[in-house]
């Protein structure tokens, strides 16, 4: 299914989407999968959050897009390349310290995004920001405890979660991107300048992992492409799964 994303309005929210989303989404792979019952549930709870958050601003993205798609079409029938999350939030689970070092990298970010964003002149993206802030606030909190508990736990959990962290660092870098669509949007009042958050962002991980006894990484190369449509194979095998049953039963109704 072809989308022709012109309106840079409509391509911010649905990158925002696409972001909570796919993360979203990748927790619930840890349903009953969990080291512990409890943090089954802590995980599933929070994936919960990025979904609600998802289905709120693909809402928003339905009205920006008038007479395009609607939020089924937009979660099942778009192909990886017509997909704009990060590549950071697609990275597979690996083990629990892989997992927390993702969701710390980007909770980090997005809860001075949220925060930014709740005073948005879109006020309906303002509302959603409201609430995902306090959500994502909790999602930072989580993250942080276990990052801090396995680096600095035993020998073998703090060689993992530092391993965790090496691998996921050049993922990071496209999160603080500012192209047209956020230019434009930044001078309606709309969007938040991503680059300005570098430094909150940094502070932020960079006390969690002093607290866990491990080590930035000193190299500075970065990915990028995921918000144009360019993705790692992760992100295809990820939806061949989440969509196969909308594909193959298209006229299915819930």
């Amino acid at each position: 299914m072809a989308i022709t994303l012109k309106d840079p309005h409509y391509r911010y929210v649905l990158r925002l989407a696409d972001n909570a989303l796919v993360l979203g989404h990748r927790l619930t792979e840890w349903s009953s999968r969990g080291p512990t019952l409890e943090e089954v549930i802590a995980l599933s709870n929070i994936a919960l959050d990025l979904i609600g958050q998802a289905r709120a601003l693909y809402g928003r993205a339905v009205v920006l897009g008038s007479k395009g798609p609607d939020e089924d079409e937009l979660v099942y029938l778009r192909d990886a390349h017509e997909f704009l999350n990060v590549q950071l939030v697609e990275r597979p689970n690996g083990d629990f310290a892989a997992t927390m070092a993702r969701q710390l990298c980007y909770s980090a970010f997005v809860v001075p995004l949220w925060e930014a964003l709740a005073r948005s002149k879109d006020r309906e993206l303002a509302g959603i920001a409201a609430k995902a802030g306090k959500e994502c606030a909790y999602h930072l909190r989580h993250s942080s405890e276990w990052v801090i508990r396995l680096g600095d736990g035993t020998g073998e959990s703090h060689k993992r979660m530092q391993r965790a962290i090496d691998d996921i660092w050049m993922f990071t870098g496209e999160l603080f991107e500012v192209d047209d669509v956020d230019c434009a949007m930044i001078e309606a009042g709309v969007a938040v300048d991503a680059s300005a958050l570098r430094q909150s962002w940094s502070e932020t991980v960079g006390d969690v992992l002093t607290q866990a006894t491990l080590k930035r990484p000193a190299h500075e190369w970065m990915i990028s492409g995921g918000r144009k449509g360019a993705h790692t194979e992760h992100l295809g095998h990820m939806l061949a799964q989440m969509q196969f049953l909308k594909r193959a039963y298209p006229e299915a109704t819930w």
